[in-house]
């Protein structure tokens, strides 16, 4: 196990080095670390009803679908009443959806129906006529259709056989977009473009590269979060192609020295820009071995004894050599491994080590332990 260990800690240690001495190659687009303000998807939401179920939907202990029958039926002109309904063919349901940006009067989008009631399974139901609202109340998609789940409820009781969860599904391509959310790009003959990562040196970078593009007065920095664009006039007629060419243009994105660790599993991820002061390691300690053995004794000739079994206990300890590595103030996360690997530490000894190097400030990282 420990040949493995220290076979994976050299392959790691040779990946962050060769991506340590190309890391000026490690650039990347524009298009990858921002995107244009104002560009954004809307949440939608809805309450129906799914009928057509084989006697798995809604029990009548289900108010809301008891409500939401009668008041349906009603709407047609006919009349009953709650306590007549016995209804297990019909589960109220709750649909959700995702309205993309720019998409216009009769496009479709895609819809998740999940059930909100006590019903076993929604699997090869109808999803009725379902207005779609946003956070301001307004209606901008009607779902309707064939809800698929992907999963099966089969027996009863303790005979019970399930695969997946048959009480959330979907319809694909399942609303009809009935009212448009689109802005016009660039109306202002200015956009905005909003980083994945607020970062100074970045939102920096990003400006640099656009004025060396389009000219020196082109953008600005607002904030770490933020890179303001005047549109040049060239582009004030056709914005989409301006924004394409901006998110073509590569930068080479900078990040904080970081260091993370997952104690649950003994997972240790560590950035490329993480350095050290000069420090000393040292590990090493006590190992100590009990080991119980079963021995027969045998009577001496002509004791009149018998034989029988006893247990003997040997104790072994060992105290081991301590392994101690300098590391100097040069030191790169390459060297930090190595010498984490020089020692024969454990996974559990590296997340302790570092902890302990964080605590003396030898780290110049942010260690975070998840």
């Amino acid at each position: 196990m420990k040949k493995i260990f220290l076979s994976v800690l050299l392959i790691f240690c040779v990946a962050l080095s060769a991506s340590t001495v190309f890391a000026e190659s490690a650039v990347t687009r524009i298009k990858d670390i921002a995107k244009v303000q104002g560009v954004r998807s809307n949440q939608l939401m809805g309450y129906g009803l799914v009928v057509g179920l084989p006697g798995t939907g809604d029990s009548d202990d289900t108010k809301q679908m008891i409500q939401s029958t009668v008041s349906l039926l009603r709407s047609f002109g006919i009349t009953v009443q709650a306590a007549d309904l016995d209804s297990d063919n019909v589960a109220a349901v709750m649909v959700t959806a995702t309205l993309p940006p720019f998409v216009r009067e009769g496009d479709t989008i895609d819809v998740v129906v999940s059930s909100m009631g006590d019903a076993d399974s929604i699997q090869g139901g109808i999803l009725l006529q379902t207005p779609l609202r946003a956070a301001n109340g307004d209606v901008y998609a009607v779902a309707q259709g064939s809800v698929s789940t992907g999963g099966f409820v089969a027996g009863r009781g303790n005979n019970r056989t399930q695969k997946n969860f048959p009480t959330a599904g979907n319809i694909p391509n399942g609303a009809i977009v009935e009212r448009s959310v689109e802005d016009e790009l660039g109306k202002n003959g200015q956009i905005s473009l909003s980083l994945a990562s607020s970062d100074f040196s970045t939102a920096s970078r990003i400006t640099n590269t656009i004025n060396s593009a389009y000219g020196q007065r082109v953008a600005h920095a607002a904030n770490p979060g933020r890179v303001d664009i005047n549109i040049p006039s060239p582009y004030r007629s056709n914005v989409v192609e301006f924004v394409a060419a901006i998110e073509e243009l590569h930068v080479m994105p900078d990040n904080i020295a970081k260091i993370v660790v997952n104690e649950r599993t003994g997972t240790i991820v560590m950035g490329g820009n993480v350095t050290v002061n000069e420090c000393a390691i040292t590990q090493g300690g006590l190992s100590i071995r009990i080991k119980r053995e079963e021995i027969a004794s045998q009577a001496a000739p002509f004791s009149y004894g018998t034989s029988m079994i006893v247990s003997n206990v040997a104790t072994k300890t060992r105290d081991e050599m301590s392994s101690s590595v300098v590391l100097p103030s040069t030191t790169n996360v390459s060297d930090v491994v190595g010498a984490l690997n020089a020692v024969g530490a454990t996974p559990r000894d590296c997340i302790s080590i570092l902890r302990a190097m964080k605590a003396a400030g030898a780290i110049n990282a942010v260690l975070e332990i998840v």
